[in-house]
């Protein structure tokens, strides 16, 4: 299992780049896996806000339909287009060219609940 050093992740197995007032998010190597085979994303809208803890992208597999919850509040400032073409990228690879979208982080956001690496880690054992 692929765990990054130098993300956050979520205990609901999202993954957060924090890049200055702006953070790339997509969904983890476990996540991935545990979903199947990625048919179709749908991905939020270009300046819509999100809030943490609510639903922003549905993700369908060839298991199910499942809703990937936002990590941090915001507006969305880009989404990875190629995924509409490529779905699969997010089961190739969850950390690179398989991200979902990213959000200029709202003044009072807080990263405190975002798990480092190594406490993802133990928490997925």
């Amino acid at each position: 299992m692929n765990i990054p050093d130098g993300l956050r992740y979520t205990r609901e197995h999202e993954w957060v780049l924090i890049d200055g007032e702006s953070a790339r998010i997509g969904i983890t190597d476990l996540a991935q896996d545990a979903l199947g085979n990625i048919v179709h994303v749908q991905l939020p809208q270009l300046g819509q806000s999100v809030q943490s803890g609510s639903s922003v992208v549905e993700v369908e597999s060839s298991k199910s339909v499942s809703d990937i919850y936002s990590p941090v509040s915001g507006s969305v400032v880009l989404v990875n287009e190629s995924l509409a073409a490529h779905p699969e990228y997010v089961n190739t690879d969850p950390y690179g060219s398989g991200w979902l979208y990213e959000v200029q982080l709202s003044y009072d956001e807080t990263l405190e609940g975002l798990l480092t690496a190594d406490e993802y880690r133990a928490l997925v054992g």
